[in-house]
């Protein structure tokens, strides 16, 4: 099992902890997508790739339909993706991904955490060194698939050449520059390939060894950036368990 899937595993559990907050941050994704591509899912890309990642966390699909209904209805406020860092209890770096119209608002609850667990909030891409930016696609697995063969494919769009499968639910993640997201996205559908999931993320490059008292003090901390509607995933290089 590869670095990125045992993070990526490991954080989309304890996201799923929280259903009714992980329904907003989705809600936020839909109402931006439908501004920028419309509400036909078959004409906007991003939409599509947002509601596959809605069903994968369980969201009914009266929500989704509620959510593109009120997208359509009234002017949405500009949101804008702001990613806030620093450094946690014991030395572990924190990203914080937020989606928000009010950044004077978001910066102001986020600092709030960082000063509440003795941190330290850094300014923005100090610690981007620290986690490497991709964008990762999971798909479901087909009869015979050649994987050597479709890497060998995506390579061009900046897709790594590594993968991980999760035999469990029967699907394949690959991983790429996120500049290829439309482009990657585009070629696994023409492939005939059924995306289940589709975002952006950080993985760490270096994650870190912590005692079970440092790891319950950073879960608590991630556990309070995660109540604040703005935020949308917290990414930390803490090692999982």
């Amino acid at each position: 099992m590869g670095r990125a899937f045992e993070y990526r595993k490991a954080t989309k559990l304890k996201r799923w902890g929280h259903m009714a907050r992980t329904f907003t941050r989705i809600g936020k994704q839909i109402a931006i997508a439908v501004k920028a591509g419309g509400p036909e899912p078959e004409n906007n890309p991003t939409l599509r790739a947002i509601i596959a990642n809605a069903k994968r966390e369980n969201m009914p699909k009266d929500n989704i339909e509620r959510a593109i209904k009120n997208a359509m209805g009234k002017d949405q406020s500009d949101y804008k993706t702001m990613t806030y860092e620093g450094y946690g209890p014991h030395g572990i770096a924190i990203l914080v991904d937020t989606l928000t119209d009010n950044p004077t608002r978001t910066v102001g609850d986020v600092r709030s955490v960082f000063n509440k667990f003795n941190g330290n909030m850094g300014t923005m891409g100090s610690l981007a060194f620290l986690f490497d930016h991709k964008c990762e696609f999971s798909f479901k697995k087909k009869d015979g698939i050649d994987m050597d063969e479709l890497i060998l494919e995506l390579i061009d769009y900046g897709v790594d050449d590594e993968y991980d499968e999760d035999e469990e639910e029967g699907s394949i993640t690959i991983y790429g520059d996120p500049k290829s997201f439309s482009e990657i996205q585009k070629h696994l559908e023409e492939s005939g390939f059924e995306v289940v999931g589709a975002e952006f993320t950080y993985i760490p490059n270096d994650m870190k060894d912590v005692t079970p008292e440092q790891r319950e003090t950073i879960d608590k901390m991630v556990e309070r950036f995660e109540e604040f509607d703005d935020v949308q995933t917290v990414y930390t290089n803490m090692k999982p368990e």
